[in-house]
């Protein structure tokens, strides 16, 4: 309808005013908006205004606002900057021209460098690198000694760190030595110890722990300078003296000092045990993660692996308190594990000892300034002066498997006990010297033994602790040595044993030799000796050439074994094997050719060699498994050469091939077997693995040349470090996976002159060059091979394995088929085993293989292959596990480098095209890829059509298995859709970042591969998860999915389209092989009883993921192209097109900062991968011992730690285990790169659009509104301002192009648009403002030029902007008053329509539009208020009287109002005020029987309905355009507004109202024969009325000026049941004090009339009462129900008590009683939840009035507990006692003898005294019922108790008896005949009654 405008109104007549001011504007209760009505305005209009205030009674009808204030307002205001183009008349052609340049200016090249990279654990293809060997590191933590002091210093105290297990029994780390004394101390050893090597001054150290375990312990021990007197005597002073008790002890401790100093010069060089102590290191690590751990909930703390975590814990300083001092008798390792074990503490502890302080904390990764345990530098080592920290050498609890990688020779001696107690002789301060000697000469002592603390590092002689007057001590001492690579005969230990004199005397020299002995260290082979040895002790020196045992020598205790001693070594160079010790020797004999050789009892000829050499390698297996790792190198490359190089012995090649062969599979096999820990995703070993990756030695065509000096064999298995390196794919893909090219180490430069030389050559500059990851030094000397030696030996090598497998017997074979992966890096063929897992790692493994080939071969032959393994492995019956291998293969072929050249085709019709034509390729014309030939049409490029498959034979390959898996029909489940669809993103991503497919040309043909897929997403989109739905249902459901009977639609893939993978067989030996494989696969996989077929629906990330693919195909594809293909698509096909892109909005959109903090990835994922690793144990496509390897890689022991000390997120004792939370950067980057990407895929969204506009212009205009829902849908989510800028510019070229779409066709869109528009133009950003008022300007413009008015445009504008208000939280009025300007200035600016009356239309509808704006400030200022908030609502609804659409939508505002507070029953209200309205204009419109009548048909739902009947037809018309156009006045619209109701009903419990709407329903269900719908319908009706509680209701009363309108105004609140007076007082209290101040806001406290005059002017004051619903008698004769007394109520009721002299309570006699009747304006419940009171009643009750009351009262209580059912006797008994207690005050008796006593006076009493005593007849009745029900219900206990009830009642029944037998005669006379009485009560009291209205 046209609106006028202010200049107009005065010709308009007074109901078309009437409406204006209905529907245009509504004044609020605020002071602000009165000020504005001042302005001058015509005087018919504020005529108008004056009478509307004058009728208006209540709050609710106050009137609206001026339209003057608004112009005003408006005029005043400033405009956004305007569109220059807008205005102007551009051709359609070059608008779309202009709109499709500016979007592609500025796009990000790569949509998927903005997605999350694909998942790690789907990437089958990607061979990561192994790890280079590097040397064995545990756990490490850091002990730095801080500070050791006593309470007396007189003397130098040494120290010494050890861990040791006590579980293992074994010490698990050498030990660190450390010295903390003051520079005072240290120079009383300045004579001992001339020189100090700084590597000796270490005060910290780094222990490595490869088995956590809660039974380590941190051994400290400390030792001082010997003196004479045993420990216990030297011990003695620190127990009793302190230092400030010097002046008590002055003389003694200057006597101990003496003593000290006298001790330290004679004896500085010899140490004597002092005292110990031990940490448990658990408690250090459980306490430094305890926090943490509570953290997490755990309830109590259980030392296991986590508590035992040495690498993640807070770093602690501990002060110890306790030491023990040390048993002369007890110091063996044996005693310590027995003291550590339960901690007993010996006699005496050291309480006098001032704390030992130590700072225990995990190793930093890279630690400064530290020193290898062969004392090398680890870089980084900035400095050389700075004191250094030691690496402790461990000596692991346990096997640790991993090959040596430095080197290491170093010797361990710890003497253990002596026992000469049977040596005659001064022998009892004992100390053993101990020496490595080079020959016998003592000159030949070697300074190989490590120093200790505070001396030179290498030393030539090192003692043992002496124990005073001891001839059998025990010892332990550690003695670390570093020892010659080439040992000797020569090398052995000397031990001498001296006797110390401790006290000076003459004659007697310090050190006495007592005895000697010695040590050999190689036996007779030249292997280590070591173990423990008993050896005996000679009394005499021995003479020069001691090696040999004179005859005549002489031994203590005849030769016995007296000297206990054990040597332990730690070493690359010996592997102390047996097995490997001959084996090495034998080899390096042979190579030597050093004939004959002696070897134990056996001389080696040349005529036994080989037996000798086969025995050896066969006894190989008997080697420990953890030697064996340890020297995996060398012996796997002497054991590689004896097969490629047979060895010539005498003048024949000798065959070892086999023998070595079979040694190299059973040794690698028990590798993996025994270490499954230790294995990549592809179940390879890593140290096979590494090995071929780096250390791989393929021995040349010439041996090399052995060293010229004859030394032993381990010089050249230690010395020939062999590396390889590897070279990889462009790092930016993601599918770089390794190619091994092998490399070899060159001989030596120059031949060393010895081997010690040869070491520190290998060693000297690289062993200290450690990167922070520990790399072996020898990466840094590899040099390649030449690539014609490489090639000959690796050609040798594989045809030599080949060779040894096929003539390898069956076990050997077994075993190296599970090996496979080591033998398969060489390209050989394999066996098959029945085991699942095994068919899985060969079918990953001949895919492999059949990738490396492609870079080899012609491509025709592998494409053959594959084919050829297809075909034999699809079978008909489909079962997910073989799609899950063929998935696996398919997309490791497809990783190649050059995927997209392999793809690229040759000729049209040769079907797999290869380079250069091979025989296979040229023979395949047969098969069945060439079976039909077809044109190269379009529709073949987005089909996987013959031809296509012809011609991309990879991208074929894998889209077929995409849309296999993908197809409903299929056995697709989830675990098969993530492979798929992982496998297609991560080939698209490595397309992405591949810097050779920058250029979008390029890109354009790279996309032509994924044609298909586009398709195929088509498909599958019923399957995908819904974006756009927050429900819980996962999966799309639209009848627009069925389309089997469109002939144009793309069918799913078939079983014979698929088999056209597989071709003609191949005439080639390598089929065998794949059809053993595939043989194997199908006999493990397929089932005969195959399971239900599972949902096939994919999850949120699957669906996400295939989506970003299927943009990226259409950001890539030609645009043309895709054009043409659209072009031949159905509409229905185009539709399900337009559907995905409505999908691909919604799953892209912006979600914002807050909810990337929401979620926590990690947890999804969890989830998901947890699902599917389900779903594959269900299918059995994994095995248990996969799995069981799975976890062990997970969380294993060992299997993987030595890795966890490079990792900083474990090492860092602060980690997260279960989450890593994200930094604020981290949030802010992802929420940047999320919007980029919500940007981009819009608008791919949009470029498509605007294809299938072009599309939809020339053929099928139909799906135009498709493009505009999609359009629409992209303009209500999250979007950049970018590209909404974009989206309003296609959205005026549609608009444009096809105006008749909107209004002409379809009312929806026309009202989604402008809603959409509105709401942008209330955006905060001005770009964003600019385009939407331009394209709100020119919708109303092209509305305009169609009819010669825009009636359809200003209706939907104007109901868009109250649902908008309604409903928005975040709207800005301010914003959208600025757009408003703009549309007014194009508006007069547009001189095309200056002369029509287009412009005052527009400044009509601005101006309405600004009205309700300013309604909106006013709603917002109460945004807090609930019920001043729905008052204004309201108020706006009823301003809408007459305008149904508007009404209509500020009724649903109200009702989602209300459905967000909980009030359901309101929001119940509001959705039938709205069906009533609807049906009282649908019953203008037409006459159907079974539709309601109007509002009369719903008044038994509510009797406040009659306020929705229609106004009369001269005001308002439906049929005209734009009125009552709204989707709900429809039939269909008032049955969902109806069905709504009801849901809302059923929420507020109020089942008979469900009733009385579904009776307005079942004519509809009825007519429309929607038997579905009715018997939905009869079935809700079938719940049960349970229990329920209705509202609670309150008096409100407003005092006060700060109310403005409020004040003196008096509601009815209903409040949720059961509210509480002090809840509702509360609330009201505490919102009004925030708003007025606090101080400013009184509760009155009681119910009596306020007088104001008694009240603080500047206070707001609120009276608030509990009131019932109130009925009269004859009410309640229809209100039975508790429903019927709670539902349409008007009246309600409260009490007042009080005394005529004014207090509130006083005696019987004096107790009046007002009660206050209110009546509403509507009926409880209403569309709101306060209504105002219309009238008040008081009725004041006397005395006698209110005693009869109570009576009553008591009497009902009785009678309701006497016929309770179940009887309740608690319930009786306490109304009986309190009836006839005699402790009652106030009981009825006392009631009694007040009123009855005496006859009143005042005949006017004589009823009421009357009516009392009937009543005491009543309730002596009651009492004695009840008495006999109690008597029923009672026990034997409570006899008593009812006798004295009894007696009670015996007694007030005397006493009542003549008090309620006395009548009044008067009342029994003839009385004449009384008027009617038109009140309550039983005569007239209208003195007594006051009526306010």
């Amino acid at each position: 309808m046209h609106i006028p405008s202010p200049l107009s109104i005065t010709h308009l007549h007074m109901n078309h005013i009437k409406w204006v001011m209905g529907s245009v504007g509504h004044c609020s209760a605020c002071p602000c908006l009165e000020e504005k009505t001042t302005h001058d305005l015509t005087s018919p209009l504020r005529v108008v205004q004056d009478d509307a205030k004058r009728r208006s009674v209540s709050l609710d009808e106050t009137p609206r606002g001026s339209w003057a204030s608004s112009i005003f307002d408006l005029k005043n205001s400033s405009p956004d900057v305007l569109l220059p183009s807008v205005l102007e008349r551009t051709a359609a052609e070059d608008m779309d021209r202009r709109n499709t340049e500016a979007r592609l200016q500025g796009r990000h090249s790569d949509l998927l460098g903005l997605y999350p990279p694909p998942d790690e654990d789907e990437a089958v293809e990607r061979c990561s690198l192994p790890e280079v060997p590097k040397e064995h590191c545990g756990q490490r933590i850091m002990v730095k000694c801080l500070s050791l002091k006593f309470e007396i210093e007189i003397e130098p105290i040494f120290g010494s760190l050890a861990l040791y297990d006590i579980k293992e029994k074994k010490k698990i780390s050498e030990n660190f030595y450390f010295d903390l004394n003051s520079d005072q101390m240290k120079g009383l050893l300045k004579p001992h110890t001339p020189h100090m090597a700084i590597s000796t001054l270490a005060r910290s150290a780094i222990f490595s722990i490869t088995y956590p375990s809660a039974d380590i312990f941190l051994v400290i021990k400390l030792e001082k300078v010997l003196q004479q007197g045993d420990i216990g005597e030297c011990c003695e002073p620190y127990m009793v003296m302190k230092e400030s008790d010097s002046s008590k002890h002055k003389e003694k401790l200057e006597k101990l000092r003496l003593q000290a100093e006298q001790s330290c010069s004679r004896l500085g060089r010899f140490r004597m045990p002092f005292a110990w102590t031990a940490i448990h290191l658990v408690n250090i690590v459980s306490h430094g993660t305890w926090n943490e751990r509570k953290k997490k909930g755990f309830e109590r703390m259980s030392v296991g692996d986590d508590m035992c975590n040495f690498a993640t814990f807070r770093p602690a300083t501990l002060t110890v308190t306790n030491f023990f001092k040390q048993e002369g008798d007890r110091l063996s390792d044996e005693d310590l594990y027995k003291y550590l074990a339960d901690m007993r503490r010996p006699s005496s502890v050291l309480r006098r000892l001032r704390p030992l302080k130590i700072d225990i904390s995990p190793a930093p990764d890279s630690p400064h300034y530290c020193l290898s345990p062969e004392l090398l530098h680890v870089k980084p080592y900035p400095d050389l002066r700075v004191r250094p920290t030691k690496e402790v050498l461990e000596f692991p609890a346990r096997y640790v498997y991993t090959p040596h990688t430095t080197y290491r020779n170093l010797l361990y001696v710890y003497p253990q006990s002596l026992n000469f107690s049977s040596r005659q002789g001064s022998v009892r301060n004992i100390a053993v010297k101990v020496q490595f000697m080079a020959g016998e000469d003592p000159s030949q002592a070697l300074p190989v033994i490590f120093g200790k603390s505070s001396c030179a590092e290498f030393i030539k002689e090192a003692y043992s602790p002496v124990i005073y007057h001891n001839k059998s001590p025990e010892f332990y001492e550690e003695m670390k040595m570093k020892i010659p690579a080439n040992l000797t005969d020569n090398h052995h230990l000397l031990f001498t044993f001296y006797h110390i004199s401790c006290q000076p005397k003459q004659n007697t020299p310090l050190e006495t030799p007592v005895g000697y002995t010695v040590s050999t260290l190689l036996e007779l082979h030249g292997r280590l000796r070591t173990g423990s040895f008993s050896l005996p002790v000679s009394v005499e020196k021995p003479p020069p050439s001691y090696s040999v045992q004179l005859p005549g020598m002489k031994w203590v205790d005849n030769h016995k074994g007296v000297f206990n001693v054990e040597v332990t070594a730690a070493s690359s160079v010996h592997t102390q094997d047996p097995h490997l010790d001959k084996f090495f020797t034998l080899v390096y004999v042979l190579e030597e050719y050093s004939f004959p050789f002696r070897l134990k009892d056996v001389i080696i000829t040349e005529a036994n060699m080989e037996g000798e050499l086969k025995a050896s390698m066969a006894a190989l297996r008997g080697a420990l498994l953890d030697t064996c790792v340890r020297f995996l190198h060398q012996l796997l490359n002497k054991l590689i050469q004896l097969i490629v190089y047979p060895p010539v012995i005498a003048g024949q090649i000798v065959n070892l091939g086999r023998a070595a062969f079979e040694a190299m599979a059973l040794l690698v096999n028990q590798i993996h077997k025994n270490l499954e820990g230790n294995q990549d995703q592809h179940g390879r070993n890593n140290l096979l693995a590494s090995y071929i990756h780096y250390c791989l030695r393929l021995p040349t065509a010439e041996p090399a040349v052995p060293p010229t000096a004859k030394t032993g064999f381990q010089c050249t298995t230690s010395s020939h470090f062999i590396g390889r390196m590897a070279t990889a794919r462009p790092s930016s893909l993601h599918l770089s996976r390794s190619k091994s090219i092998s490399n070899s180490n060159p001989d030596l430069a120059s031949t060393p002159v010895s081997p010690d030389e040869e070491v520190q050559r290998i060693i000297g500059s690289k062993a200290n060059d450690r990167s922070c990851n520990r790399m072996s030094a020898f990466l840094d000397s590899v040099a390649l091979f030449s690539v014609p030696t490489r090639q000959i030996a690796k050609k040798l090598l594989h045809e030599e394995l080949a060779l040894q497998w096929v003539v390898s017997t069956s076990t050997v074979r077994e075993a190296a088929l599970h090996d496979f992966h080591y033998f398969l890096n060489d390209e050989f063929s394999l066996f098959l085993s029945q085991d699942v897992e095994l068919v899985e790692r060969l079918n990953s493994s001949l895919a492999f293989f059949l990738n490396d080939l492609l870079s080899l071969m012609d491509r025709g032959f592998v494409f053959n292959l594959i084919r050829s393994y297809y075909k034999q492995l699809h079978t008909a019956q489909n079962p997910s596990s073989l799609n899950a291998l063929r998935m696996d293969f398919t997309r490791i072929v497809c990783s190649h480098e050059h995927y997209v050249i392999l793809n690229l085709p040759c000729s049209t019709l040769s079907p797999p095209a290869s380079p250069s034509p091979s025989t296979s390729s040229t023979t395949s014309q047969s098969s069945a890829f060439s079976s039909v030939v077809q044109d190269q049409g379009v529709v073949t490029m987005f089909e996987l059509s013959v031809p296509f498959r012809q011609q991309h034979f990879l991208s074929g390959l894998l889209l077929t298995e995409l849309s296999l898996i993908l197809d409903p029909d299929g056995e697709g489940v989830f675990f098969l859709h993530k492979k798929a669809i992982s496998a297609v993103h991560s080939l698209l991503c490595s397309h992405d970042a591949d810097p050779r497919y920058r250029d979008p040309q390029v890109r354009a043909h790279v996309a032509q591969l994924y044609l298909p897929l586009i398709p195929i997403v088509m498909e599958t989109l019923h399957q995908l998860h819904d974006f756009s739905d927050s429900s819980p249902a996962r999966v799309r459901h639209a009848s627009a999915h069925t389309d089997d009977a469109d002939p144009d639609s793309s069918n799913t893939i078939s079983q014979s389209v698929a088999m056209a993978i597989a071709g003609s067989p191949l005439p080639h030996p390598f089929c065998s092989m794949l059809k053993q494989i595939t043989r194997l696969a199908l006999s493990l996989y397929v089932c005969p009883h195959q399971a239900g077929r599972q949902s096939s629906s994919l999850s949120a990330e699957c669906s996400r993921t295939l989506l970003v693919c299927f943009l990226w195909v259409l950001k890539n594809a030609d645009a043309a192209l895709l054009e043409r293909w659209v072009s031949d698509l159905s509409v229905l096909q185009i539709n399900r097109l337009l559907d995905l892109l409505h999908l691909c909005v919604s799953c892209f959109e912006y979600k914002g900062k807050k909810t990337l903090e929401r979620i926590n990835s990690l947890t999804f994922k969890k989830s998901q991968d947890m699902k599917a690793r389900l779903e594959e144990a269900i299918l059995g496509t994994i095995g248990a011992r996969q799995e069981m390897v799975r976890r062990c890689r997970e969380r294993s022991p060992y299997g993987s730690q030595e890795n966890v000390r490079w990792r900083k997120n474990v090492t860092h004792w602060r980690q997260n285990a279960d989450r890593v939370d994200k930094t604020k950067a981290e949030v802010e980057q992802e929420s940047v790169v999320d919007g980029n990407l919500a940007t981009e895929a819009s608008l791919i969204v949009l470029d498509t659009l605007e294809i299938v506009t072009v599309v939809a212009s020339e053929l099928k205009e139909s799906v135009l509104g498709g493009v505009l829902r999609v359009l629409l849908h992209s303009m209500a989510g999250n979007q950049s301002a970018l590209f909404l800028q974009h989206c309003f510019t296609t959205q005026r070229a549609l608009v444009f192009k096809f105006p008749e779409m909107l209004f002409e066709e379809d009312t929806e869109l026309c009202a989604d648009l402008c809603l959409r528009l509105l709401r942008h133009c209330s955006s905060s950003v001005s770009s964003v403002r600019s385009h939407a008022s331009a394209s709100l300007y020119l919708l109303m413009r092209q509305n305009f030029e169609i009819g010669n008015n825009f009636a359809r445009v200003k209706m939907q504008v104007t109901m868009s902007l109250s649902s908008l208000v309604g409903t928005s939280q975040n709207f800005n009025e301010e914003h959208l008053r600025r757009s408003l300007k703009t549309i007014l200035t194009y508006a007069e600016e547009d001189l095309e329509l200056r002369d029509t009356p287009f412009p005052e239309q527009v400044q009509d509808l601005v101006f309405n539009l600004h009205m309700i704006l300013t309604d909106t400030v006013k709603m917002k200022e109460h945004q807090q208020d609930p019920e001043m908030l729905l008052d204004l609502m309201y108020r706006i609804a009823k301003g809408y009287q007459n305008s149904p659409d508007l009404r209509l939508t500020w009724l649903q505002n109200m009702a989602g109002k209300h459905s967000e507070r909980g009030n359901h029953a309101e929001a119940a209200h509001c959705l039938v005020h709205s069906a009533a309205l609807v049906a009282e204009y649908l019953n203008m419109l037409e006459d159907c029987r079974y539709l309601p009548i109007g509002c009369v048909t719903f008044q038994n739902i509510s009797s406040n309905i009659l306020e929705e009947s229609a106004v009369s037809d001269d005001v308002l018309s439906p049929e005209e355009e734009g009125i009552c156009a709204g989707k709900y006045f429809s039939e269909s619209g008032l049955v969902g507004l109806l069905e709504q109701a009801a849901a809302s009903f059923n929420m507020a419990a109020m089942y008979e109202a469900i009733n009385e709407v579904y009776k307005i329903l079942l004519p509809i269900h009825e007519a429309n024969r929607d038997f579905k719908k009715l018997a939905t319908v009869h079935g809700k009706l079938q719940d049960a009325f349970n229990k329920r509680m209705f509202g609670t209701y309150f008096r409100v009363g407003f005092y006060g000026c700060q109310f403005g309108d409020l004040d003196e105004q008096e509601f009815v609140y209903k409040e949720p049941s059961i509210t509480k007076l002090a809840e509702i007082s509360h609330r009201l209290e505490e919102f009004y004090s925030a708003r007025f101040g606090v101080g400013m806001v009184e509760i009155i406290k009681d119910s009596n009339p306020v007088d104001k005059n008694k009240l603080d002017p500047n206070k707001a004051y609120l009276q608030i009462t509990y009131v019932e619903p109130f009925f009269d008698t004859y009410e309640l004769k229809e209100r039975i129900t508790y429903f019927d007394k709670n539902y349409n109520l008007r009246t309600f009721m409260y009490c007042t008590p009080f005394t005529l002299d004014g207090r509130a309570h006083g005696d019987l006699h004096e107790q009046y009683k007002r009660k206050t009747i209110l009546t509403t304006s509507h009926a409880f419940p209403y569309i709101k939840t306060r209504i105002n009171v219309l009238q008040k009643e008081e009725i004041i009750l006397v005395p006698m009035e209110v005693a009869i009351e109570d009576m009553q009262k008591k009497t009902q209580e009785l009678a309701f507990a006497t016929n309770q059912d179940p009887a309740d006797s608690k319930m009786l008994q306490m109304v009986l006692q309190g009836c006839v207690g005699t402790t009652v005050n106030q009981g009825p008796l006392e009631v009694a003898q007040v009123f009855l006593s005496d006859i009143p006076d005042d005949p006017k009493l004589f009823r009421h005294h009357n009516k009392l005593r009937l009543c005491f007849k009543d309730f002596t009745k009651r009492c004695e019922d009840a008495l006999r029900k109690n008597k029923a219900l009672i026990g034997p206990d409570q006899k008593e108790y009812h006798r004295e009830l009894e007696r009670n009642y015996y007694k007030l029944k005397e006493a009542l008896g003549p008090l309620i037998n006395r009548k009044i005669p008067q009342l029994y006379r003839t009385l004449p005949a009384q008027t009617t009485q038109t009140h309550r009560n039983s005569y007239s009291r209208s003195s007594l009654r006051k009526v306010d209205c």
